[in-house]
């Protein structure tokens, strides 16, 4: 081990976040391609009129992302493990993009908080006719987790005679039986909750920039350690 003291934290640190950053990229990934090569949503990708639509946007951005942040990750942990200066470079500049990036996402969701509003209900919509189609149980598994945080039950709101009314919240009296239309929620939700969801890209900026400042000063400690024993 070449570093000690601040340097070692500063690995470790690295490592950690690395583990929680592989989750988060697998997820993301894994949940792309499927919805990309699965069998009743791969035909989607296959019809040119609906390349621009939000789900296959949506679709496409996870793939990018999940397949980014392994890219990441893989450096890191050959940085930080085995003391490479050159990978954490790539790292630091790596992890230095998606800072800026997740600013970038944070700030634009927050100024225009009602066109993403927007655009979040269309994918609901554009998920909600294609569990319709397929009565995919994976498409259904979403809708339920969208419906069940935001309290809503699917196009109509009343669950007596809602198409996904099995991925609907159970209602606790008879009154729980009509219920709010999920895309007007969701779109209000995030014109309301703005300030939440930019906490959350504040608190993920921060994270990510802890990450890079930990590199940075593994990088300079592996730098001194090289200076004060040459390899020759």
């Amino acid at each position: 081990m070449a570093v000690g003291g601040c340097g070692v934290v500063c690995k470790y640190i690295i490592i950690i976040f690395n583990i929680v950053l592989a989750g988060l990229g697998l997820a993301f990934l894994g949940f792309g391609l499927w919805l990309r090569f699965g069998e009743n949503t791969r035909p989607i990708f296959q019809i040119e009129e609906l390349n621009s639509s939000v789900f296959v946007t949506a679709v496409t951005l996870l793939i990018i992302v999940g397949s980014v942040m392994l890219l990441l990750i893989a450096f890191g942990y050959h940085g930080a493990c085995n003391e490479r200066r050159c990978s954490l470079i790539v790292y630091s500049v790596l992890l230095s993009i998606l800072v800026a990036t997740v600013v970038l996402v944070g700030f634009l969701s927050y100024t225009r908080r009602d066109k993403v509003g927007k655009y979040l209900s269309q994918f609901y919509s554009e998920l909600y006719t294609l569990y319709v189609a397929t009565s995919d149980p994976a498409i259904g598994v979403v809708l339920t987790f969208i419906q069940e945080i935001v309290h809503c039950c699917g196009m109509t709101g009343i669950t007596l005679v809602e198409l996904v009314k099995m991925t609907c919240p159970r209602p606790d009296s008879f009154f729980d039986h009509f219920m709010p239309r999920c895309p007007r929620v969701i779109a209000n939700l995030f014109d309301q909750k703005a300030s939440l969801v930019m906490g959350i890209f504040v608190v993920t900026g921060g994270l990510l920039v802890v990450a890079l400042l930990s590199a940075i000063v593994l990088l300079v400690n592996l730098k001194k350690h090289t200076q004060r024993f040459p390899v020759y």
